[in-house]
């Protein structure tokens, strides 16, 4: 389908800001030293001004583009086998890739233990055929591709976040801390944001009171007022996946402003050169991440996900810059 054209449909003329809280333009502390070698070097990362979606997009609201406009997103299209060398042709209906909890411990380099390609999957039926979104309107949207996730945007008159200004936002002003609500995963005992309790991928104790996503609100914001930032699902931002931030750390009064990632030819996975299918950076972990597996819920935390893939927990959230568009790869 041809991509959905910006407008300034009725509910965006009145209410533009509505559901955004605002992050002021400054200096912060990106990435991390002390995690995951993608996470590095940590730098000082310069952001105009923006507003931002207090939550991810949910379900009702995704409808509502879906109802207005008549949009078909990527999982619900046929796949191009060109697309996918080698691939089993009936892996190649169209569908999106489901968590399944394991029957017990497996081997966790082996993402394919507990994530299935599921013809049938899409945002209205997330876990596949026979799943629906029943009591879920509340709940962020997910098995949305990039593109999905982009065309909503231009819908809303809004774009999605770089990742600077996504992990800006995420930081809610705690400097360098380790989470977004503080340097605790689980203050004084209490958790604090949707994620997974148990050995993975096996347990999920759900202590946090939630085996999957939850609505959104239902933890506390973090300092800027956004609502689920890290846990619950991923989120999409607009910059291409490069193996390590690109900053130097040693040139502080170098801070690059409003920086991007590398080029699309950098962002390819070198492990698998016979699939050219480019990869963004997506933000903030999900409610798979434990502990035990996954200690990605945090705003340093970063990942690559291929563009045309729809999974069962990444979503999105949107931005409206203060200034012009900003410069760099889109």
């Amino acid at each position: 389908m041809s991509p959905v054209p910006r407008q300034r449909h009725a509910h965006a003329a009145t209410a533009r800001h509505h559901g955004m809280t605002h992050v002021p333009g400054g200096t912060f502390l990106m990435g991390s030293d002390h995690h995951y070698p993608e996470e590095r070097p940590q730098h000082a990362a310069t952001v105009a001004g923006f507003w931002i979606d207090e939550t991810a997009v949910t379900n009702a609201t995704f409808a509502a583009f879906v109802e207005a406009t008549g949009y078909v997103t990527v999982a619900e299209r046929p796949l191009d086998p060109a697309m996918y060398p080698g691939a089993d042709p009936a892996m190649l209906a169209p569908g999106g890739l489901v968590f399944r909890m394991t029957q017990g411990p497996v081997d966790t380099r082996d993402v394919s233990n507990w994530w299935h390609w599921t013809p049938g999957a899409f945002w209205r039926a997330p876990e596949g055929p026979g799943s629906d979104l029943a009591g879920r309107g509340e709940h962020p949207v997910v098995q949305v591709a990039y593109e999905d996730a982009e065309a909503y945007a231009r819908w809303a008159g809004k774009d999605l976040p770089t990742e600077a200004e996504w992990e800006c936002a995420a930081r809610g002003g705690l400097d360098g801390a380790e989470y977004a609500w503080g340097d605790e995963l689980a203050p004084n005992g209490e958790h604090v944001a949707n994620t997974w309790q148990g050995p993975f991928p096996w347990r999920n104790f759900a202590a946090d009171g939630f085996e999957r996503t939850c609505p959104v609100r239902s933890f506390a914001p973090n300092g800027y007022g956004l609502y689920e930032v890290c846990g619950n699902v991923w989120e999409w931002t607009t910059d291409w996946w490069g193996a390590k931030h690109a900053a130097d750390p040693n040139k502080p009064c170098c801070a690059p402003v409003n920086p991007r990632g590398p080029s699309i030819e950098g962002s390819y996975d070198p492990g698998q050169p016979a699939i050219r299918i480019p990869r963004k950076v997506v933000k903030g972990g999900s409610f798979l991440c434990a502990p035990s597996y996954c200690r990605r819920y945090r705003p340093a935390a970063r990942h690559a996900q291929m563009i045309d893939s729809g999974m069962s927990h990444i979503g999105f959230r949107c931005v409206i810059r203060d200034s012009a568009k900003i410069g760099g790869q889109a």
